[in-house]
């Protein structure tokens, strides 16, 4: 049996002390509490009629209560869905359908919205700290317990299966990354809808004190890192260059942090190598994916490869069980040498089981050798570190939030005033990437239309920050849409 919640049996054992945080709301919560709750959270879900392999969609702003319902469907044996609270109905409903989604835990702020699936509305969660704890169900290391979406190429969202032994890797391969301990204080940011929440629930296995910001906020998080006496801190690109251009007084406020997570894209090297100037504080510079729980099977920059990473620009070696290849774009068989570009393929015990009703998806990616084709460029140097230079896929990333342009696309060009869109990405100092279109007109320009019916049918990340009217696409023989020109034409 592995059902991945009884790390925090084994927890309430052992610590006697707050390991949970949330500053906006003021709550603290020892493991007992946090047990007690997950326990009569899912009690109640399962009092809805859900039982061990349904699907069970989240629907919350970053809070306390998005992270015990992660809990409580694990606990149950159920498999959740988690969503993005600024995803729009036509976004939600599709996942829906799709997971076959019984249950949505959401709030009272969506009770008023309809849905095609019941509606779960979660009030004072704090009530259930003194309940009887929940046996967990029997579950296996191969048993799903997450659809973790991602936008297709196709243009439309993938599920990636995740199983409890998925899990299990991810979290282990976290706590080793970052050598993790009991008297660690951990910051977190990213979004609870995101893979990126297992650096949390890593801090919460090894006992340290997790600290969840529901917003980013400079101000609050450089405060909390100076009171709360931070050691381990999340970030990505845009927040790191921003904190190279303070003065002086965030290098007090960060004097207790030990090291500092890039994730979610690219980390631009003059920016590393500037940050590690002013701060000297490590950068873990990691490289996952959805598909991966980021580096259960990934590699990373770890506080002692510095003495060798000195050019800032690698994502580092692969972590434990974690294997690694850089294999020919046209024929993934055909194994590329040192210095060699090539699609980035890796192996390891986090790699999802496939695509959630997409065989054909999970065929091309998913290899039956158990190496996954991440979609990514990169080259090995001589000793084996990663360096990615580009993708083989479309996708648009922009402070973290990954875009697929089809996705967008497919959605847009259902608005009467669109003959043709192609959406591809500018270059930007601050937050990396920003998603544009080009568009040929029906008749005339409607751009305030479009960005009107993109707002009201796609999450706001995706909506597109400017819009360039074309006379026609330009296009390998008729067909073959070049982004990279579009690129080249308009950054």
């Amino acid at each position: 049996m592995l059902n991945i919640t009884t790390f925090l049996d084994a927890n309430t054992c052992r610590l006697d002390k707050p390991v949970f945080y949330c500053p906006e709301n003021n709550r603290h919560y020892n493991s007992q509490e946090i047990l007690n709750i997950i326990s009569e959270l899912g009690r109640q879900i399962k009092n809805k009629g859900i039982s061990k392999g349904d699907r069970v969609l989240i629907y919350l702003n970053n809070s306390p209560e998005y992270l015990f319902s992660f809990f409580a469907i694990w606990r149950i044996g159920a498999v959740a869905v988690p969503t993005n609270r600024i995803f729009t109905k036509p976004e939600i409903e599709y996942l829906i359908k799709n997971a076959d989604a019984k249950l949505i835990i959401t709030d009272d702020d969506a009770k008023d919205m309809e849905l095609s699936a019941t509606k779960y509305i979660l009030n004072n969660i704090d009530s259930y700290k003194e309940c009887e704890v929940l046996p967990a169900e029997e579950t296996d290391w191969d048993d799903l317990c997450q659809l973790q979406y991602t936008s297709g190429t196709t243009g439309k969202p993938k599920g990636a299966m995740l199983t409890h032994g998925n899990w299990f890797a991810a979290i282990h391969n976290e706590c080793d990354v970052l050598t993790l301990k009991p008297d660690d204080i951990f910051l977190g940011i990213y979004p609870m809808a995101h893979v990126g929440i297992s650096w949390g629930i890593a801090a919460l296995r090894a006992g340290a004190k997790y600290i969840m910001m529901s917003k980013f906020e400079l101000e609050s998080y450089l405060e909390l890192c100076e009171n709360e006496k931070v050691t381990v801190l999340t970030g990505m690109p845009p927040i790191i260059h921003t904190l190279t251009t303070l003065e002086n007084k965030p290098c007090q406020q960060l004097k207790s942090v030990r090291e500092i997570i890039s994730g979610g894209g690219p980390l631009h090297k003059e920016i590393w190598k500037k940050f590690h100037k002013k701060y000297q504080i490590p950068v873990i510079n990691a490289y996952g994916l959805s598909e991966t729980i980021v580096i259960g099977t990934g590699t990373v920059i770890r506080p002692e490869d510095y003495s060798t990473a000195d050019r800032f620009e690698s994502v580092g070696h692969p972590v434990c069980f974690s294997e690694l290849k850089i294999v020919d774009e046209m024929d993934s068989d055909k194994k590329l040498g040192k210095f060699e570009n090539g699609e980035i393929a890796l192996r390891g015990p986090a790699i999802a089981k496939g695509y959630w009703k997409m065989s054909e998806e999970s065929e091309k990616s998913f290899l039956k050798d158990g190496w996954f084709l991440t979609g990514d460029i990169g080259y090995l140097d001589e000793d084996n570190r990663l360096f990615i230079t580009d993708r083989k896929k479309d996708m648009i990333v922009m402070s973290g939030w990954k875009i697929y342009p089809t996705e967008v696309e497919e959605i847009l060009i259902k608005h009467r005033s669109v003959n043709e869109i192609a959406l591809f990405s500018i270059p930007d100092e601050h937050r990396g990437e920003l998603p544009v279109a080009a568009v040929v007109w029906e008749d005339e320009d409607e751009t305030d239309a479009l960005l009107k019916f993109a707002h009201e049918n796609i999450a706001r990340y995706k909506v597109p920050r400017k819009i360039y009217s074309v006379e026609e696409l330009p296009r390998v023989n008729g067909w073959k849409l070049l982004r990279r020109e579009l690129r080249k034409n308009y950054s």
